[in-house]
């Protein structure tokens, strides 16, 4: 079930990559200058134009109009004609946004089962029954009223000592939470704040408010502030900044006592919940590091876990691949009422799905929104939609599944924290060193360049699967290797660092 087939890399010795039988361009794996000779079958071809490294060279006459392909599928049309050995980008690409006629599921797939032979790791057991991968005690803001208060108190325990279980305390200072609009756009804020502090990394959280604001602190008393995991309090209430700051520290403290108790026990890998994202992506991103990401997912997966691919922009291009693999009609459905719904969106601000290419993006090789959504989709395997949720909308269903997030890194990490996802893996081909306070992000490097560039960011160099050093699946099991030992405890490149991003998706105006 595949939905990109690949054919085998070349060795390190070849200068070119083609991905499909079917494709018209080649990628360059090394800089290519003008003149070089290169064979893809019987067929050789010259150079014309000096060629980056990840960017599209034609193997075959394109007339204007002609769709190019890459991965056997089109990513968009020649805007002139293009001759062997031409070097294909954005002056001789042009993004084309069309209409598919999609293949939906006839039937219904069962859920997946969890593997009794499934792998496992150490982590914390919640009342819930969901498993986490840390143990932090989080301080969040109800509005940026709030968050200068809300750094303040973390900031007071960085040179504390804490009990050895418990991680550390995370800040969640946000930007808005007041002069926004009722209704979807409060009621998303409502979702996500309550997601990431009754996460299962989180033993406690502590929501500040000023008092006043449109998100009101009493909008999320629940049985977790009865059962004391998570504490409300305003500055209005406590008497200002100081007092507040305060207030929260001992309640704090009040956690950090409980959290101390808390022990790693072992764990099956069916508890994993896997967020998958890329950022700063290059050409080799779809070659490399979301393939082996891909095959990563799927050993999760077949041991009962999940994976949950997000950025619904990077989607599209794509989406009928989606569609095809959905569980069911209904899935497949409520999947693409987020990429149409985001269509709409996008509208109102006069944009297309064709302007997520970063430069960067362009740069690294990406010429449309097409050949980078290809790539990307790769991250989530070759198994079964199962579902397809909201943004920040709890992840309940075993297997692979989709949440509707902005491709724009923290902003899906977010979201996808907030549904309940405790890992994450990141891929990234220029650079991208996004964190989250409290879920460990483990960060694949999609060319060898880069990840030796930025040695201090990265933790798996996918690079050497181009560099003919490696497979696709032999990366993807050291993934999924690394992923449980993360699971366990092991820090990544991202929580050395600090990185600690946090940035809630605002869909409404600021009034």
């Amino acid at each position: 079930m595949n939905p990109l087939p690949l054919v085998r890399l070349p060795t390190s010795t070849n200068a070119v990559i083609r991905l499909h039988e079917a494709d018209n361009v080649v990628v360059a794996r090394v800089p290519l200058a003008r003149g070089f000779e290169f064979r893809v079958g019987d067929v050789s071809t010259t150079v014309r134009e000096p060629v980056p490294p990840g960017h599209k060279v034609a193997i075959a006459p394109i007339r204007e109009g002609e769709p190019v392909r890459r991965w056997g599928q089109m990513i968009g049309r020649a805007s002139r004609p293009i001759e062997p050995g031409e070097h294909v980008h954005v002056h001789n690409l042009a993004y084309e946004e069309r209409a598919i006629d999609y293949e939906f599921p006839a039937g219904e797939l069962p859920l997946p089962r969890s593997s009794a032979a499934a792998p496992t790791f150490l982590g914390y057991l919640r009342e819930d029954g969901r498993a986490g991968t840390r143990n932090y005690i989080a301080i969040v803001a109800a509005s940026n009223c709030a968050s200068y208060a809300v750094l303040m108190a973390a900031r007071g325990f960085e040179n504390e000592e804490l009990p050895p279980e418990v991680d550390s305390v995370a800040a969640f200072p946000i930007e808005g939470g007041c002069g926004i609009a009722i209704g979807p756009d409060t009621e998303q804020l409502e979702r996500t704040l309550a997601g990431v502090m009754l996460h299962p990394n989180v033993a406690g959280a502590v929501l500040v408010g000023l008092g006043c604001e449109v998100n009101q602190v009493e909008r999320y008393a629940s049985e977790a502030v009865r059962n004391g995991r998570l504490a409300l309090l305003t500055l209005q209430g406590t008497g200002g900044t100081r007092a507040a700051v305060e207030a929260t520290r001992r309640e704090v403290w009040k956690m950090i006592e409980r959290a101390a108790a808390d022990r790693r026990v072992e764990l099956p890998a069916s508890k994993l919940v896997l967020g998958l994202q890329c950022g700063g992506s290059d050409s080799f991103s779809g070659i490399t590091a979301n393939p082996a990401l891909g095959h990563c997912s799927d050993l999760l997966v077949a041991c009962g876990g999940t994976t949950v691919l997000a950025e619904t922009p990077e989607t599209f291009g794509a989406e009928h691949l989606l569609v095809k693999r959905s569980r069911s009609r209904a899935v497949a459905e409520r999947y693409l009422s987020f990429v149409n719904s985001y269509r709409a969106y996008l509208g109102r601000f006069d944009s297309t799905f064709d302007d997520n290419p970063s430069p960067g993006n362009k740069d690294g090789g990406l010429t449309t929104i097409l050949e980078k959504s290809l790539g990307a989709v790769i991250k989530a395997g070759t198994t079964p939609l199962m579902d397809a949720l909201a943004y920040a909308e709890a992840i309940r269903t075993p297997g692979f599944v989709f949440m509707n997030t902005p491709g724009y890194d923290p902003v899906s990490l977010a979201g996808l924290a907030a549904g309940g996802a405790n890992i994450f893996a990141f891929t990234t081909g220029r650079g991208s060193a996004t964190g989250f306070p409290t879920v460990p992000v483990i960060k694949i490097c999609s060319n060898s360049h880069t990840f030796h560039r930025m040695r201090e960011d990265m933790d798996i160099n996918a690079g050497r699967i181009a560099d003919g050093e490696a497979t696709v699946e032999e990366v993807g099991r050291e993934i999924f290797e690394l992923l449980l030992r993360v699971a366990s405890g092991e820090r990544t490149a991202a929580e050395r660092l600090g990185h600690n991003e946090f940035v809630p998706w605002r869909i409404g105006p600021v009034l």
